[in-house]
């Protein structure tokens, strides 16, 4: 799952060596939190108009995440 996000995001930010993610341990709602740093000129081309850039990338992990049954969140930062 971490690849995939990593793939998505390189392909629109302009600092593809600034992408970077972490992933915390499951939680006590079993729930995985993928936190996603890029570069402060990047932000704008990774939450796209009114987040919609944002909720496409967080609705195609949480569609791949049903495949191996986890719940997942995003978190960009």
């Amino acid at each position: 799952m971490k690849e995939l996000l990593i793939a998505m995001v390189t392909e629109l930010v302009n600092d593809k060596e600034a992408v970077e993610v972490t992933v915390d341990d499951v939680n006590e709602e079993g729930v995985t939190v993928y936190h996603l740093h890029v570069a402060p000129d990047d932000m704008g081309r990774v939450i796209g108009k009114q987040g919609r850039i944002a909720r496409a990338i967080r609705t195609v992990m949480r569609a791949g995440a049903v495949r191996y049954n986890q719940k997942i969140a995003v978190e960009i930062e």
